[in-house]
Order: structure tokens, then sequence, then C-alpha cells
């Protein structure tokens, strides 16, 4: 038995070695066929540390508790208990054999059977949620497995299984083989196993541990020869690929690479559009080869666990949509494994090379099934940016980098693009703006306001003269919706003292749907221009209303040189009612009392830039309201649908996600929806008028700012417009829903200020507004922080 047991260990074990050492060289020459990247290896440290805690502390698994608990064990155990694969080695030759100095250790002895038992009880238990969990009917797509290969992961979990029952086995024939000297000290959770033992021979039991030793080596190996011959095995892989995936992620802070996109880059260089023209001609703009990304991204494809985090939030997938992050993933490294041969190969040798990879090598990176594409695309084109794939994937795997570049290539070198980003790249390039306006109405929202809200270049010749700039947007200067936010705001930090300039015809779209449509030269030109109107005027502060706008120009203007500190509406009002500067009072027994807000965290302020508090706060304080949070919300909130410029592009597979968002807000009992950018009041706005017209919303139901909310709390106070008393509470939310009622299309929202006036607004709504602003009248003359007062600011 013995030498059986030897022969076969040892010859198991050289075929896995050397099978593991050649698919390593493969793993490596395919990562590295991938393009240069820089900022990869900056700030050790910070990457250091980062490592650690994601590796040990599971910060990223256990955004999923249980999960998360139960894989910590078995990853803990897969590494801690490779000392108990060296001992099984030495019990081949010795049945006594013991590791030296730490074999008869107590401390080892208890961390070994306590760390296998807890791997036992977390592999069943993911073994179970795995197998409850299993793709099935018609409903299979749900399942976060859809789409995974199911028979590795099995595998996996068997082998986990195999080897932990061998150890504790082994342990127990390490007790009966002591004898008398055998202490329950030395085995507290394996004696048992020990005793049920103690009536074999010793060469019985010699036997036994020969067996055991050499399956479980059996079993190792084994795991590793499945391992090498299928190098895409990523649920296997990412025990080794993890780590270095993690190391190397973009942000050595440890933060997911959310927030900014990389600029476009050649040669692992930013490209230079100022001197675009300098270019060698073969330059690859964007994607459009796997070869083309870089080596970053084809370790990221390797990593891919088939986990399905990622899948599971995803609100294109969620809403039958083809786009799957994971499936998108694991195609694209089924295709760098499959073409790899042709990349690698001399130029000369490929003639030679099998049909199946030359095949391989033919196929289109984007296209549909009849010009067998690796990627559809319907799948590309779904991305709404919202970033839920990057924030839940356990191994930091970046994918909304790599479907950005994959659009870059489409619409900058194949100009194959979805037709109606033509109307939205005509009104960027021609006008500025996603509507196609004139820059002389970008003041209109401020017509009729009780006072003076200055432009810089025209009332003030430098921003140095204010607090902050007031960056208004294209959605808070053109769409009806939008404007009511931008006026909300501006009394408000009026009201507070605060004082502010804006751009007026001076500013720009910030360029976010250019270059989340991949259309990168645009943004550089919008993103260009911007940056020379913000350092002439001298801007330092800037608040934003838009959650793209404030994305943009906060984390992704630095790239062309501009520093500025950039916060988002409810941060600042937010600070201002914390100071004292704005109070909200209760109303009088009015519509607002009793009613219940919830709010839909913005994509592109909450996910990618971690502000959730301050809105909530806000709602939180306005008396007589209460608040009730969405299932989905914060880190987990669902997208509106707006955001990868996919507002300007018709939705026309499954349900809108728009629809499914707003059903779960109206589910809430919620009378409010409260958001925080224009681009969710539209598409919320929207997907609540539909509900409403088919009888599964309220008719009161109503979607707004935050700032208007707070604004009406705060006007409850102001007196009214005869001085009689405090205004009308409410009014302003009632009209809100008037207005709101009344818009089915977002695109009609618009009122080009060339066009013959539109019809008279709803008598309500107008009463409302010149209540407003005689009430704001009022409050500016009783204000002792009024112009030409300092002591309140």
């Amino acid at each position: 038995m013995q030498v059986f047991a030897i022969v076969v260990s040892l010859t198991i074990t050289l075929v896995a070695v050397a099978l593991f050492a050649k698919a390593i060289t493969q793993i490596v020459a395919v990562v590295g066929m991938g393009q240069p990247v820089v900022g990869r290896t900056d700030d050790k440290g910070s990457r250091s540390l980062a490592l650690l805690k994601e590796s040990l502390g599971h910060t990223r698994m256990l955004q999923w508790s249980h999960v998360g608990i139960a894989h910590w064990f078995v990853f803990v155990g897969f590494g801690f208990l490779f000392f108990t694969l060296l001992t099984a080695f030495g019990q081949l030759f010795d049945a006594d054999f013991v590791l030296p100095i730490i074999g008869h250790w107590v401390v080892y002895e208890w961390a070994t059977e306590i760390i296998t038992w807890a791997m036992l009880v977390s592999i069943l238990a993911l073994f179970a949620i795995r197998l409850a969990r299993r793709p099935r009917g018609h409903a299979g797509r749900y399942s976060r497995f859809f789409g995974s290969r199911m028979w590795q992961g099995y595998f996996v979990e068997a082998v986990v299984l195999g080897i932990g029952l061998c150890i504790l086995t082994l342990r127990g024939a390490e007790y009966a083989l002591q004898g008398a000297a055998a202490s329950r000290v030395d085995f507290p959770l394996t004696f048992f196993i020990g005793e049920a033992l103690t009536g074999l021979s010793r060469t019985s039991l010699e036997n036994v541990v020969y067996l055991v030793a050499a399956l479980k080596v059996l079993i190792s190996f084994t795991w590793m020869i499945v391992l090498s011959v299928n190098t895409t095995m990523g649920v296997a892989w990412h025990r080794f690929t993890a780590f270095p995936n993690i190391w190397f992620k973009r942000e050595p802070s440890g933060m997911p690479a959310l927030g900014a996109l990389p600029p476009m880059v050649a040669g692992g260089k930013p490209i230079d559009f100022e001197n675009i023209e300098e270019l060698d001609e073969d330059t690859a703009f964007g994607v459009g080869k796997v070869e083309d990304f870089t080596w970053k991204g084809l370790l990221d494809f390797t990593t891919c666990t088939e986990c399905g985090r990622c899948q599971s939030q995803c609100p294109a997938w969620n809403t039958e949509k083809p786009l799957s992050p994971k499936l998108l993933v694991m195609g694209l490294r089924e295709h760098a494994y499959a073409k790899a041969p042709y990349v690698l190969a001399d130029e000369g040798e490929r003639d030679r090379l099998p049909d199946t990879v030359l095949t391989e090598a033919e196929r289109p990176l984007i296209g549909d099934a009849d010009a067998y594409g690796v990627i559809d695309p319907d799948v590309l084109w779904s991305c709404t940016s919202c970033g839920a794939c990057v924030q839940q994937c356990p191994v930091d795997i970046e994918h909304l980098d790599h479907i950005m570049d994959m659009r870059r290539y489409q619409v900058l070198v194949e100009s194959n693009f979805p037709t109606e980003l033509n109307q939205l790249f005509k009104g960027l390039e021609n006008k500025g703006n996603p509507w196609n306006m004139s820059a002389n109405a970008r003041m209109d929202w401020a017509k009729d306001l009780p006072f003076d809200v200055p432009q810089v270049g025209a009332d003030i010749e430098s921003l140095d003269e204010v607090d902050w700039l007031f960056w208004v947007g294209c959605a808070g200067a053109y769409e009806d919706r939008a404007k009511k936010t931008t006026r909300a705001v501006a009394e408000l930090l009026h009201e507070a003292g605060v004082s502010f300039a804006v751009l007026g015809d001076g500013e720009a779209c910030s360029g976010d749907p250019a270059r989340r449509a991949g259309n990168e030269f645009v943004f550089q030109q919008l993103a260009m221009q911007n940056a020379e109107t913000l350092t002439e005027a001298g801007a330092r502060k800037v608040v934003a209303t838009c959650a793209h706008c404030f994305n943009t120009l906060k984390n992704e203007y630095g790239q062309l040189g501009v520093t500025l500190e950039v916060v988002h509406h409810t941060q600042l009002l937010n600070r201002l009612v914390r100071e004292g500067r704005l109070t909200p009072v209760a109303g009088n027994g009015t519509s607002v009392n009793g009613r219940t807000i919830t709010y839909h965290d913005p994509c592109f302020l909450g996910r990618h830039n971690k502000v959730y508090e301050p809105p909530r706060e806000l709602l939180q304080v306005i008396p007589g309201a209460a608040f009730k949070e969405m299932p989905r919300n914060g880190e987990t909130s669902f997208c509106c649908g707006a955001g990868g410029a996919r507002m300007w592009m018709e939705e026309k597979l499954g349900e809108r996600i728009n629809v499914n968002r707003t059903k779960e807000a109206v589910e809430t009992g919620a009378q409010q929806i409260a958001v925080g950018c224009p681009f969710c009041r539209v598409m919320m706005s929207d997907g609540l008028t539909a509900l409403q017209s088919d009888g599964a919303a309220a008719d009161d139901v109503e979607v707004l700012d935050v700032a208007q909310m707070l604004l009406a709390s705060v006007r409850r106070g102001a007196p009214s417009p005869n001085g009689s008393g405090p205004a009308t509470s409410g009014s302003t939310t009632a009209a809100e829903s008037a207005a709101t009622g009344a818009e089915t299309d977002w695109r009609d929202a618009v009122t080009p200020p060339d066009e013959p006036p539109a019809p008279a607004e709803p008598a309500g709504e107008r009463q409302a507004e010149e209540a407003e602003s005689a009430s704001a009248g009022q409050a500016e003359v009783n204000d002792p922080r009024a112009p030409g007062d300092e002591s309140g600011r």
C-alpha cells in the first residue's frame, strides 16, 4: 500500500506541476499581448495595503455578508492548510510524520482543526447556495449563475470538500496511532474520529494514513491538472490571479474604478488631442481588436470568477436586455485565449495554425450573430455606465473602462453607433449642448427671479468676487423641469446669503454624454473649451446640480490640468442647513404633513462619488414628512436608465429601466420621489407618467429635486405675498405635480427661445410661483444678510 501510494502521488504531482508551469506560461503570454498602461505601479505602499485589506479583510466579498464570511473561511483554509499537504507528503513515507517545530505545537493543531471544520461548513454552505440558485426554467436568467459554467464551480467545491475530509481523517488516524499517549487537548475537534479507529491494528492504521494521504495528494493535484488544461477557468485561477489584479487596480487607494474615465491612450500614453495630427496613422482609437486591450484588461478577463454579482446588479440585464457584464467578460476571455496563438505567432507561421484559430482571428470584436462577432452591438450599447458591475466585483474587474474603450473605437473609427446619437453629437459640436439650443437661451431660467444672478464677463470680471461658481449645466438651462431645480438652488443660495455667479452663455456642456457615448473627440473639444473658460474666470469652487456634470468637473477635468473644488448642490445645501443659514419650517396642517418621501440615488452622485448622506440628511430634516428607503438604495441603488448617453437613445429591448425603478419607488408608498440629478428627474418623471396612465400609480405622486423640497419647507416660514402670514405650504410641490403630469416626453420639455410662447401654465402653478417670488422679495428685504451686509457670510 505504501509503495503504491508513493508512486501514484509522486507521478501525479510531477504531471500536475509540469502542466501548471505550462499553463502559467500561457497566461503570462496572453496577458502580455495587451497594450501598455500607465499609472499601475505608483504608490506601491498604498497598493500593497489595499491588497491586504481586500484579501485578508475580504472587504469586497463582504458586500454580500453571508457569502463573504463563508468565502473567507475557504480562502483562509486554502492558504493555511497548505501545510497539511506538506504533512501528507511526509506521511506517505512515515505514518507518524509531523512538520518540524510546529507539528506538535498545540496552537498549530487547534488552528488546523478549527479552520478545517470552518472551511467544511463554509464550502457546504456555498455549495448549497450554488445549488439553490442554479438557473432553472424561464426565470433562469435572473440567477446570478446564469451563463456560468456550473460544473467548474461544483468541481472546485467538491475538491475543497474532499481535502477537508482527508485532513480530518488524517488527524483522527494520528490520534489513534498515538494510542494511550494521545491527548484530546492536541486533537480538540477530531479525537472522536481517532477513537472510532482505535480498534484497528497499527499496520491497518498506517495503511489508512498512506491511503488517505495519497488521496489528499491525488485530489489536490487533480485540481491542479484540471486547472492547467483550462486556462479560462476563472473560478479556480482567480485564487492566483486575483492578487495581481487587485494590486494593479486603477486606484492605488483601493477604491473601485469609478468616477473618472481614463483618457484615451496610444502606446500607453494619453493622446494629446491638441496635437492629434502628430499621431501615427496606425494609431488605434479605442479597442477594435482583443489585443488592443491593455494587459490589465486581459488580466481582468482572466481573473473573472463567474460569480455573477455584476450580472445580478446590472440594470440592463435586469430589464431583459442582452448585456450581462459577466457574460461580456467571459466572452472576451474565451476570445482572447482562442485568438492568442495567432497574435503571438510570427506572421510567416500563422497560415500553419489550426482552422479554429484562424477562424477566431477573423472574428470582429463587435458584430451581430450574422457577422460572428464576439460582442453583439446591442450588448455594447445597452450599458448605462452606472458602475454597479465595478462596485460589486470582488476581484476588481474594470468592466466600465473596457466597454467605453470599445465604444470609442466604434464611434471614432467605425462610425458604427445608434443613429439617435447623431443628433446628440450634432448638438454638442454645433451649439455646445445636447439639445442643439442657442447659447443665448442659457440664462432664460433666471428670468423673473426677485434678484439678479451675476454672470461672469457681463456683471463681474472674475469669480474672485463671489463665493461659488454655480455650474448650471445644459439640462438646468434648457429642460423645463430641470430649470425649476436651478431656480430653487439659486433662491436657496440667495436666501442663505451665499454669493455666486454663473458662466451664462460662456458655459458649454461638460462633455459627459459625448465621452460615455464613445466620442472622445467631442468630449475633448468641449472640455478644453470649458477648461479655458474656467481658468480665465478664476474658478476654484464650483457647485453643480447635475450629477453627470459634477462627476466630470470633479474627476475628469483634472486630466486637462484644471483643479477645482466641486460639490453637489445637496452637499452645499446640507452644509448651509447645518450652519443654520437655511431653516426648514413645519407646515400648519398642510398637505406636506404625513407625506412620505423616498430618494433615488443618482449613479454618478452615489456609486461613482460616494455621496449618499447629504441628500438624505436634507430630506430627513424636512418637518412633517416621513422618509422611506427603496429596497435598492445606496451602493446597491438601481439606475434610472439615463447614463452612458442612454438618455438620447431609444430603449427598444426589454422593460424600460426607468419604469422598473419608478415601480420600486411607488411601491414604497411614497407620495414624493426625491432625486438629485436632472437626468434622473426626467427618467423618473417619464416612468411615473407611464405608471399613472396605466393606473399603477396614484395621481398625487410626484417627482421633485431635493432642492425644491427644501425650498418649499424653508419658505413656509416666509411672509405671504400680502403680508398676512406664512406662505401656503406645499404650493411648490403641488404646482410641480401639474407640470410633471403634463410632460410625457423629455424632448418636449425644452422650450426653444425662438419659437412662439408656450401655452399659459396652469393657474395653480402660476400663482404658486408668483407667491414664491413675492415671498422671496419680502424675505430679501428683511434678511440681515442682504447684499451690502457681510455679517452673515
